[in-house]
């Protein structure tokens, strides 16, 4: 599919076939995909919990998911998490393939970057899970599956189920799937020139 089509035709979809799933191949390239966003100094933050026990998903739409099917019924259901210490953990991995002075340079300035500034911390890894998400979300797409992207879930009890580590943050959830109905028209872009600046405000 081409890029913009997929841009363009995605939309978050509510309902999915629960019989269906996607094979281990596609399952694979979905993540390889994912695993291809960008991250700041390549610290590859995203941590994508896949939800596969039934009765797990089940508990997630029932107890802390405001009984949203797409939970329990599609193909995959994806938890977004991010390891906010990622950029102090074995550094060196992210730049193993780089040019020795690029990744000596890289590696350390990282420290410095981020030490201290737990916002930041935060920050960078919640940017990480939004951009791995998107491409997940486009990826799917392109291979003829559909997504929805997810927020209204009880962030800390889900937490608690999937045993997230202390330095770890949770983003949104991401089921992937075969639709079975189409979403509602798209609600209304606001126009350019309502979100576009030209140097300052």
């Amino acid at each position: 599919m081409d890029t913009f089509d997929a841009i363009y035709q995605r939309r978050a979809i509510k309902h999915f076939d629960p019989n269906h799933r996607l094979t281990k191949e596609e399952e694979a390239r979905l993540l390889d995909a994912a695993i291809q966003a960008p991250t700041s100094f390549n610290a590859q933050h995203w941590r994508f919990v896949i939800v596969r026990d039934p009765a797990l998903r089940r508990r997630i739409r029932t107890e802390f998911g405001n009984d949203q099917a797409q939970m329990t019924d599609a193909s995959l259901l994806i938890i977004m998490t991010a390891d906010v210490k990622a950029w102090a953990k074995e550094p060196g991995r992210y730049w193993q393939n780089a040019p020795k002075e690029v990744a000596e340079l890289l590696v350390n300035w990282m420290g410095p970057f981020h030490e201290g500034r737990d916002w930041l911390q935060r920050d960078e890894a919640q940017r990480s899970i939004g951009l791995a998400m998107q491409t997940i979300m486009l990826a799917a797409k392109a291979m003829g599956y559909d997504s929805c992207p997810m927020i209204g879930f009880d962030i800390e009890k889900v937490g608690e189920l999937i045993k997230l580590p202390a330095d770890h943050v949770m983003g949104p959830m991401v089921a992937v799937g075969k639709k079975t109905k189409d979403s509602w028209p798209k609600p209304g872009q606001l126009p350019l020139s309502a979100v576009v600046v030209e140097n300052s405000f």
